[in-house]
This record gives structure tokens, C-alpha cells and sequence, in this order.
């Protein structure tokens, strides 16, 4: 009886490792591609870090400017109340409204 040639191994056997010149190739090409990797996530960090800094810069100038937005609204509406002689105010006490505001002075 003879035994059939192997043409595929299963499972983890060991693998016959690369001598001489060629394992220093494989070693300097594994060394090559390992720098270049962490080159370009050294790389890829410094533009995510950048971008983050963007972005919250953004964010703080933006609401900056809806604070003075708010700002120079509550200042118009107040300065709209105080300078119109039309506009009466008008409180409710209870279930009905007293008005003040409405009556003319000096009559």
C-alpha cells in the first residue's frame, strides 16, 4: 500500500522559514511596510486631530454669535416697549386684566 501525496495541509503545521539572503529581504520588507504603516497613521492622526480643532473652533464661534444675536434681540425689544407711547401693558390679576399704561396724563 502506498500512501497519496499531500496536495493541501490542514490546520496549523509549520511552515518551512526562508533562509539566507531571502529571509533578510522578507525581514527588511516586513520592517519597510510596518514604518510606512505607522507613518501614514501617524499622518492620518494629526489631520483628525486638526479637523476636531476645526470643528470646535466653529462650534465656539457659532455660538458666540447666536449669544449676541439673543443679546442685540432682547436689547431691541426692550428698547421697542420703552419707546412706543401705543403699547400699554397689561397684567392679569385673577381672572380678569388691568391695563396700565393707557391712561392720559393730565386731563
Amino acid at each position: 500500500m502506498f500512501q497519496p501525496e499531500r496536495l493541501v495541509t490542514v490546520g496549523f503545521t509549520p511552515r518551512r522559514r526562508p533562509n539566507g539572503l531571502v529571509a533578510s529581504v522578507m525581514w527588511l520588507g516586513g520592517l519597510i511596510a510596518g514604518v510606512a504603516a505607522m507613518a501614514v497613521g501617524a499622518i492620518l492622526a494629526v489631520f483628525t486631530a486638526a479637523a476636531v480643532a476645526v470643528i470646535a473652533v466653529i462650534a465656539g464661534v457659532l455660538v458666540f454669535l447666536a449669544g449676541l444675536a439673543l443679546r442685540a434681540r432682547r436689547n431691541m425689544i426692550l428698547r421697542r416697549r420703552s419707546t412706543d407711547p401705543e403699547v400699554i401693558d397689561a397684567q392679569k390679576v385673577g381672572d380678569t386684566w388691568v391695563a396700565y399704561g393707557w391712561e392720559r396724563h393730565g386731563r
